[in-house]
């Protein structure tokens, strides 16, 4: 975690959609990157159920259904998957709720469930400020705020230390209550306390950490629940306890539990002597107890003052939510004006990283001609851009530190048509973070275009395709071709059945869609057939990688939707390897320090690059501007070097966010294409018939002269793959004019199912001209997670 002084905190200034009002006593959970908050109260107690698009920055009120509950404040609010928990709270004032209900969000679905009570003992009285925590398949409800008078405008306050444990049922449900034998000395009764859930990966037992709260004064004592031995503890900690608060909020990311505002007592007041009648104040403290060593680290003091509004400002009762390992608080209130006998609440939304992002995965290639490649990367949750570098053995021109030698590169932004619209050049991490959120509300709107016929994306490499071309005309469908991941160019796409999956619409309205599916859609429902593609011409790659689902980003080409029963989904990624012999196997031995040196590409906002051209460091001179907490060159000062055909690049990617600059993915090599190659075949389909499978393509963009025939290969089972599951061996199954064949049931009992990501089928396709072979176009058909033969 970065110093104190160097937490990079962000406000969310620019936002669309219907804003919630200002509140504290709310909640909110994610669901992946949607912040949903419910309930909580400034002048009445607030029934919406609002959304959050971290990633589009859009508020929007989902129409939910069924059983809505009546607004609450200060209740349980947990997320196990898609389905949202709510339990208890202030329903209105002196009156509180047992009651609980369950959100089903994949169809915004409200329905009051009533769980058993417990085989001894009551049920959980009516409260509000308990803890309700979620491990496993069970929540454990903590403490709160009970009203002993029957009078709800006569309000006798009595604080709880009880615990429960609610056992769920899968996917929707739940089983009843119960009330655990615990060991040793249990927490004293509070209210608007924190609790968390943390396990360490490697070893030990799930534990419950409860933190501060109120019992007419304000507490900040640390207790641990073992969840196995059901044993409480009170763990000697390190460092400096944060000051005694309630209504703060407590987020674990790592293994860290974060610590941030609540009430707090007032400077110079002795709380030991006096603390029923000291005075409090709200606070924008923030601390993290490292939950392995126990050992507190204070990141924003109370004696910090923020003249430049550079950080939230105090406050309690707010939200937050962690979202990978970013930090998004939301609203709550500052103080109280007894004269107007009314809440000052806070309108702002903040974030802050916690830490540098991980590292992507491999740069992987949509598309390469004989001077550009189109590349893409898996994205990483919260960032603000991403770093993409190159490498390459052909000798680098002269760089210059004239600026007149970039007259283009004055604005923040480079050639479109040169470089893809993607790329940035920022001289500060804000130029990023503005555009990031303008683009992606922008990119998220975009609808693609519909086409009538299932395709997958596509990928291809541009090395001669020799040993194919050497075998084309006396290879019959029982000849196998060692075509090796390290030895054969190909792209690939993903192909297969759409499973259940949720569907959570910032901005469309619920209606079928069962012919069209639109990118702007955060997910599909489960009758639709999602496919991604894009067309593809030309590539090198090595180390197959597969990609997960596109995000829903406008990236694709085409999107179309046809029946399960016919079509199976398409997602394309960028499975490639090179085919060059001179391509040295181990690409990361070619980049020793001292031996080659990264050129920057650009910064980018999202997940894909239009690659033609890379900047050059002066000679003995770097000038250097800051991002986040990294250093980046000015890249106004420096030298474009065009990209050469015929020529292997090797490619690597940073994430960028608030604290920095993230680790490199791995490396990952391509090759310009070879004028005179055809290109790989495209836009790939597969569909079942009673023989087996129809496979057919579309001819490549760019033939280079006439096609003379088509190749199309199965990657087969044999020993050596078993023994070395990353080297595939594939049986040419047709060559031919013709740009589509039958795949019988035969073949596909003897096809290999490849588990190096999500189980498939692995086809590739490649077209010869008058030259010789091309790339071949490399499709995964998706086999579910079974061991079925194919066709089940």
């Amino acid at each position: 975690m970065a110093a104190p002084s160097l937490l990079n905190w962000r406000r969310v200034s620019s936002f669309t959609g219907p804003v919630p009002r200002a509140r504290h006593g709310h909640r909110a959970v994610a669901i992946r990157e949607l912040m949903i908050i419910f309930g909580g109260g400034n002048e009445g107690i607030a029934d919406e159920l609002h959304v959050y698009n971290t990633v589009t920055n859009q508020w929007f009120l989902p129409a939910v259904r069924g059983d809505i509950p009546p607004g609450c404040a200060a209740h349980g609010f947990v997320c196990d998957g898609t389905r949202i928990l709510v339990f208890g709270g202030m329903v209105e004032y002196g009156r509180y709720s047992n009651e609980l209900y369950e959100l089903q969000a994949s169809r915004w679905l409200w329905k009051k469930v009533k769980p058993h009570p417990p085989s001894s003992g009551s049920p959980p009285c009516p409260r509000l400020g308990h803890s309700f925590s979620l491990y496993g398949n069970k929540c454990y409800l903590f403490g709160g705020l009970a009203n002993e008078s029957e009078d709800s405008n006569n309000n006798v306050p009595r604080y709880l230390n009880d615990f429960y444990e609610l056992e769920l049922q899968h996917g929707s449900g739940v089983v009843g209550w119960s009330i655990p034998v615990t060991k040793g000395i249990v927490p004293s009764p509070r209210e608007s306390h924190t609790a968390v859930i943390y396990c360490k990966r490697d070893s030990g037992s799930p534990k419950m950490y409860v933190f501060g709260g109120m019992c007419g004064a304000r507490l900040d004592d640390l207790w641990q629940l073992d969840l196995e031995t059901m044993s409480w503890s009170k763990p000697e900690t390190k460092g400096t306890v944060p000051l005694p608060r309630s209504l703060h909020t407590a987020s674990v990311i790592g293994n860290k539990m974060y610590v941030f505002g609540g009430w707090v007592p007032h400077k110079g007041e002795n709380i030991e002597t006096s603390p029923h009648d000291c005075e409090w104040r709200c606070t924008s403290s923030f601390s993290y107890l490292n939950l392995d060593t126990a050992e507190w680290t204070t990141l924003v003091s109370d004696s910090q003052e923020d003249k430049k509004n550079s950080r939230p400002r105090p406050r309690a009762g707010h939200c937050a939510v962690a979202i990978g390992t970013r930090l998004y608080f939301w609203s709550g209130r500052d103080g109280y004006k007894k004269a107007l006998n009314s809440q000052v609440c806070c309108k702002d939304l903040w974030y802050l990283d916690t830490e540098k992002p991980p590292a992507p995965s491999q740069v992987q290639l949509i598309k390469a001609t004989t001077n550009s490649f189109h590349v893409k990367w898996d994205e990483v949750p919260t960032v603000e851009g991403y770093l993409l570098q190159l490498n390459t053995d052909l000798p680098y021109q002269a760089a210059s530190s004239d600026s007149s030698a970039s007259p283009n590169m004055q604005g923040v932004r480079m050639d479109p048509h040169r470089q893809g619209s993607n790329s940035i050049i920022p001289n500060s991490i804000s130029e990023i973070v503005n555009s990031v959120k303008s683009e992606h509300t922008a990119m998220k709107g975009t609808s693609v275009k519909n086409k009538p016929d299932l395709k997958a994306s596509t990928d291809s490499n541009a090395s001669s395709h020799s040993s194919l071309a050497a075998n084309a005309s006396n290879h019959n469908s029982c000849v196998v071709d060692m075509l090796r991941k390290n030895e054969g160019p190909h792209t690939s796409a993903d192909i297969g059945v759409l499973s259940s999956c949720l569907d959570l619409r910032t901005v469309i309205p619920e209606t079928s869609v069962s012919s069209t599916v639109s990118s702007a859609q955060t997910m599909v429902t489960q009758q639709t057939i999602k496919t991604e593609s894009s067309s593809t011409n030309g590539a090198v790659v090595k180390d197959e990688t597969s990609l997960t689902t596109f995000s829903t980003k406008a990236e694709v080409d085409e999107t179309c939707a046809l029946p399960a029963t016919k079509i199976s989904r398409v997602e394309a990624h960028a499975a490639m390897v090179p085919f060059s012999k001179e391509t040295p196997s181990n690409p990361v031995a070619m980049v020793k320090a001292g031996e080659r040196q990264w050129c920057d590409v650009g910064i980018f906002k999202n997940n894909t690059a239009l690659v033609s051209q890379f900047y050059l460091l002066p000679k003995g001179k770097q000038s250097i501007s800051k991002i986040g907490n990294a250093d980046v060159p000015d890249y106004s000062l420096l030298k474009k070097q065009d990209l050469v055909p015929g020529t292997g690049y090797r490619f690597r990617v940073a994430a960028i966010n608030g604290c920095g600059i993230g680790p490199f993915s791995k490396i990952s090599e391509f090759k310009t294409c070879i004028p005179g190659f055809p290109g790989a075949p495209s836009a790939v389909r597969i569909s079942k018939n009673v023989e087996g499978i129809h496979l057919s393509w579309e001819p490549p963009t760019s033939p280079s002269g006439n096609i003379l025939e088509y190749s199309a290969y199965l990657a087969i089972r044999t020993a050596q793959i078993q023994d070395n599951p990353s080297q595939l061996v594939f049986m040419r199954i047709y060559c031919g004019l013709k740009t589509s064949c039958i795949v019988t049931a035969g073949q596909l009992a003897n096809a290999h199912i490849d588990y190096t990501s999500r189980p498939a089928i692995v086809f590739r396709i490649s077209a010869k001209n008058e030259k010789g072979y091309g790339p071949a176009t490399q499709v995964r058909w998706l086999q579910g997670n079974n061991k079925k033969a194919p066709l089940n």
